[in-house]
């Protein structure tokens, strides 16, 4: 994944809400998972989030924890 598409990532889950929520650092919990079920994805209009939550059976506990902060705002 190019840092353009890491970077548009981070923006957009700090701005969702999460990181506020997040014990850990949120701004990676979601990257092995992208990277895995939704590289092809370009980031914006929630089309990451979408496709992350399509895959939540398969995702790291971690990254539910994050798209569960996101939700909670």
């Amino acid at each position: 994944m190019s840092k353009l598409n890491f970077a548009a990532i981070v923006v957009a889950l700090a701005f969702s809400g999460a990181a506020s929520a997040q014990s850990s650092d949120p701004r990676g919990a979601c990257k092995a998972d992208y990277d895995k079920f939704c590289a092809g994805i370009a980031p914006g209009g929630g089309r990451v989030v979408a496709c992350l939550d399509a895959k939540r059976d398969q995702l790291s506990v971690s990254c539910k924890t994050a798209l569960d902060g996101r939700k909670k705002k």
